[in-house]
């Protein structure tokens, strides 16, 4: 025991060669971390920034809205809604494991009316994308509860969505937006890039599921559309729109138009179509229904031209006011094909061949005329072109006779067969005729007080005027078109009915027309009433488009409060004052 307690204990060395490099290993380590450190933080600290910013900071866009579409009163045709359209990340979906099974998205599926295991399928199908719009413009309500479920990878995006308060009633004029809220019909297409708006952009911060934490400001700011204000009372369009449909319904016909246009300024007051559609419904939005008739339909216009017939004869100086023409027996030969007359009317002044609407009255007086002499009132008062309203689809017309055509289709194209015109461009030639032989541009906008804007004398003031006066007796007792009459106010107007052209001659149906100035004696109004294939026996202008003319002007007369100036029947149709030319031969 005693040994053992005086023998020396060996201790074991308290610092070797393998704890100095244990130490230095541990000192280089931390010093290179520190290294790395400070060199991340300091030296590399902006690349660095910009790369974590890279994977959250994103740049949004901010819609803008497409301008109003107003009347001329300031009522709203067409304005922009915001509403919210639905969008995927199939590829956040598909990351979190069981979303496609849960609750919420079987919810989200059912408020879209989704079938759940096709839309599973379908966000399959998009794996590696990162963006699918999946529900445009969605109800607000069912928006808000989607929002609720907070799926990740569901998403936002505030759109607008274009709203027409007048429906049906301005739909063929102000026309509709697409999806993308570009302009495809009507007005909305023909000044798209004025109504558009340019869209702004913010800098936001997302989270992992790509939803705004925080918005960093505005890089760029929206600009809204332009408001547009139309030439367009709504009050008129409404009459003649409701006039129009009751007329179409009642008739049978296949369709229809109505055109108001203010003769001093050129501007149009009122365009309606039938049938017409809902804009706001894109599920009625179909060929047949879109088609804006006072602009694309064409159709020979009768009767309706004669008054510019007579006008060609009295510019051309072989005829006066006072002229008498010879139209019996009722009929003649021309060529292998007759001109005729419903009955013998004898001699006629140019007064009566309106009145009496005579085929063989204005025949005459345009075989008495060269071919330039006839057809140049035609050009001038715009047949065969454009109004230049600037509407997509308008029609040109067609006037393109022969060069070595017949006395039968001279004679023909004198009473309106042989040539095509459109609803608008007969009311652009009432409309010079009540300005007094100035041909206005027609427009769709609003014009202002003291503009300018393009004016033309096509035909002498005093020709003008004559003509209109003759026109007062087709109103008159004993005329075509008794029913085109307004209470108070005189009535300047020439019914039409042509037999619509089929292959190989002409077939059973018809086109009937009205086409009138009013008040007579100071035209404030030049109205076109068109209506296409009137089914029955009842098929004549002054049967089916008069009635039609008489109630539309009569609402616009009052409305615009135009005072009365039919104070004595008998001054209403007093012949013209001026006489214009020699006398007949």
């Amino acid at each position: 025991m005693k040994k053992v307690q005086n023998r020396k204990l060996k201790t074991v060395p308290l610092c070797t060669w393998r704890y100095y490099v244990m130490i230095a290993v541990l000192l280089c380590g931390f010093g290179a971390l520190v290294t790395r450190a400070a060199y991340l933080q300091v030296v590399n600290a902006e690349e660095l920034a910009e790369a974590g910013e890279s994977r959250s900071v994103r740049v949004k866009g901010i819609s803008s809205h497409r301008g109003l579409i107003l009347d001329r009163n300031g009522v709203e045709l067409a304005r922009s809604v915001p509403t919210e359209s639905v969008w995927l990340d199939p590829k956040t979906l598909l990351a979190n494991e069981g979303v496609l099974q849960s609750k919420e998205w079987k919810a989200f599926a059912a408020a879209l009316k989704r079938n759940e295991n096709q839309l599973n399928q379908w966000v399959k199908d998009r794996a590696d994308k990162r963006f699918v719009w999946l529900e445009r413009h969605v109800d607000p309500n069912v928006g808000l509860y989607i929002k609720r479920l907070d799926i990740p990878g569901v998403e936002f995006k505030t759109e607008y969505r274009r709203y027409y308060p007048s429906a049906e009633l301005t739909a063929h004029l102000v026309g509709f937006t697409g999806i993308d809220d570009k302009g495809l019909e009507g007005v909305e297409r023909a000044f798209d890039s004025f109504l558009t708006g340019q869209p702004g952009s913010k800098q936001v911060v997302v989270d992992l599921y790509r939803r705004v934490v925080e918005e960093r400001g505005v890089l760029a700011q929206a600009e809204q559309g332009n408001d547009l204000q139309l030439s367009i009372d709504s009050r008129i369009q409404a009459t003649a729109y409701k006039e129009l449909k009751k007329a179409v319904l009642q008739n049978g016909a296949k369709g229809g138009s109505v055109v108001v246009v203010d003769v001093d300024t050129g501007e149009v007051l009122a365009m309606a179509s039938q049938p017409s559609f809902n804009p706001n419904r894109s599920d009625s939005r179909l060929p047949e229904f879109t088609r804006n008739r006072s602009i694309t339909d064409l159709f020979e216009p009768g009767s309706t031209v004669k008054p510019l017939t007579v006008v060609s004869g009295l510019s051309s100086g072989k005829f006066s006011t006072n002229s008498k023409v010879d139209t019996s027996p009722g009929r003649m030969k021309l060529g292998y094909a007759w001109v005729r007359d419903p009955r013998n009317y004898g001699v006629l002044d140019l007064d009566g061949i309106i009145k009496k609407s005579s085929n063989m009255g204005v025949s005459k007086i345009a075989l008495e005329l060269s071919d330039e002499e006839f057809l140049s009132t035609y050009y001038k008062v715009g047949f065969g072109m454009e109004t230049g309203l600037g509407i997509q689809g308008e029609a040109d017309g067609i006037l393109a006779p022969r060069a070595n055509w017949s006395e039968h289709e001279k004679a023909s194209m004198s009473y309106g067969y042989g040539f095509m015109v459109s609803p608008i461009q007969l009311a652009q030639a009432y409309a010079i005729l009540g300005a007094g032989g100035v041909r206005n541009q027609l427009t769709l906008i609003k014009r202002t007080d003291g503009q300018e804007y393009p004016q033309e004398q096509v035909i002498q003031p005093e020709i003008a005027r004559a003509v209109v006066k003759m026109m007062e007796e087709v109103v008159s007792e004993g005329g075509t078109g008794t029913q085109a009459k307004v209470e108070g106010y005189r009535v300047a107007g020439k019914t039409g009915t042509s037999r619509k052209a089929v292959r190989g001659g002409y077939g059973d149906e018809y086109v009937t027309v009205f086409a009138g100035l009013v008040p007579a004696s100071d035209p404030k109004f030049a109205i076109v009433v068109m209506v296409d294939e009137p089914a029955g026996d009842s098929y004549y202008g002054g049967t089916v488009s008069a009635p039609v003319f008489s109630k539309v002007a009569d609402k616009a007369l009052h409305l615009l409060n135009i005072a009365p100036d039919n104070k004595s029947q008998k001054n209403a149709i007093a012949t013209a004052t001026n006489v214009v030319g020699g006398q007949h031969d």
